[in-house]
């Protein structure tokens, strides 16, 4: 009896923390990318626990020290060095998105799972190899998207694919955007790759455009466009040099028609989505706020609260085997596509033409 107690105790201790202890451990590859902010306050509030984190810049490590109280102990030179002393749940990557790939290759032969912020890659050929070694060594590979979490998102799909309320879908418009990241003040640290046509692939094309692609192959069912033609403007090139600050892509479908547009030059944030159906309208004003018209009549709708409003409960569950992650809006599948989607639309705008995929 004792020796079978001890047995089921040590395959216990062999379970990731998430199943343990009801909360992911995770590992932070960089703080480059603002957005690491909201771990953080995540962490503050004792809903992750984070096992460390790889940065190699002094300042941004003493940075984030400060202003979270972190000890010491929590960071590590670089990626290798954080996981030959801990052994996290999963990695989740805040660096540049040229870099996504050097935290797959760090992660996949360990058997880790990787959550990158938006989008996945800078090329196709990044993406493909990443894809590659998540398969090879059978990990999670997913793509953290703020609108994923907006309960308006989650509704709409429900509404057009559970409920056909407005019957085949024939236009979406997505409109995401802001003034600009400088503008908006985002950190000087994030900026210096946010606006590098290398390591962030370009500017709002990428930044922005990946919003819209990413809700379209969801409702298309995963199914990529049968062409992209896209239009890049440089509207602020004083204060983005580099790369485009505002662009619109053009998706074509079998049946229907998709519109994206992503801009830093808007006079306030935006990030809403439309759906035009057969029978209807629906538009999503924000993550709370939906609408729904028929013929001549507007009517605000009541919006459920999601399942999962948050990427660190949906990764829960992902891991836990609660949540499969074929072709939902973080899944390997969907963002495979949108990085095929976004290099089609930098190249139709440099080239001027139509793109066939």
């Amino acid at each position: 009896m004792r020796k079978i107690f001890v047995t089921i105790y040590c395959l216990l201790l062999m379970l990731p923390a998430v199943t343990a202890l009801g909360q992911l451990s995770v590992g932070v590859a960089g703080l480059s990318h603002d957005h690491v902010h909201l771990l953080m306050h995540q962490y503050k509030k004792g809903q992750v626990i984070i096992a460390g984190i790889a940065e190699a810049d002094a300042q941004l490590v003493a940075r984030y020290k400060k202003a979270y109280q972190l000890p010491d102990s929590l960071f590590y030179p670089g990626l290798d060095a954080l996981l030959a002393h801990t052994h996290p749940d999963a990695v989740l990557a805040y660096n540049a998105v040229a870099e996504h790939i050097d935290v797959v290759t760090a992660c996949a032969p360990k058997g880790i799972p990787v959550m990158v912020e938006k989008p996945l890659a800078t090329t196709v050929e990044q993406a493909e190899k990443m894809a590659a070694l998540a398969r090879k060594y059978h990990i999670h590979l997913l793509t953290n998207y703020e609108t994923t979490w907006y309960n308006t998102n989650q509704f709409i799909y429900n509404l057009v694919k559970q409920q056909n309320t407005v019957g085949p879908v024939r236009k979406m418009v997505v409109h995401d955007g802001h003034e600009g990241p400088r503008e908006i003040g985002c950190s000087e640290d994030f900026l210096r790759w946010l606006t590098d046509p290398v390591k962030n692939g370009g500017g709002a094309i990428m930044d922005f455009g990946c919003y819209g692609a990413n809700l379209m192959t969801w409702l298309m069912d995963g199914k990529a466009p049968v062409a992209v033609t896209a239009v890049a403007r440089h509207i602020k090139p004083d204060v983005y040099p580099k790369v485009d600050d505002d662009a619109t892509i053009l998706l074509e479908y079998p049946q229907a028609t998709g519109i994206i547009e992503a801009s830093w030059n808007w006079p306030f944030s935006i990030k809403d989505w439309e759906v035009f159906g057969k029978d209807g309208y629906l538009h999503a004003l924000n993550s709370e706020e939906l609408q729904q018209r028929k013929k001549n009549k507007y009517e605000p709708l009541t919006v459920p609260t999601a399942a999962y409003t948050d990427n660190i409960t949906y990764l829960a569950a992902v891991l836990n085997g609660t949540v499969k992650s074929e072709n939902d809006l973080s899944s390997l599948e969907n963002n495979l596509i949108v990085i095929r989607i976004l290099e089609a639309a930098r190249r139709s705008a440099k080239e001027g033409k139509r793109i066939v995929l």
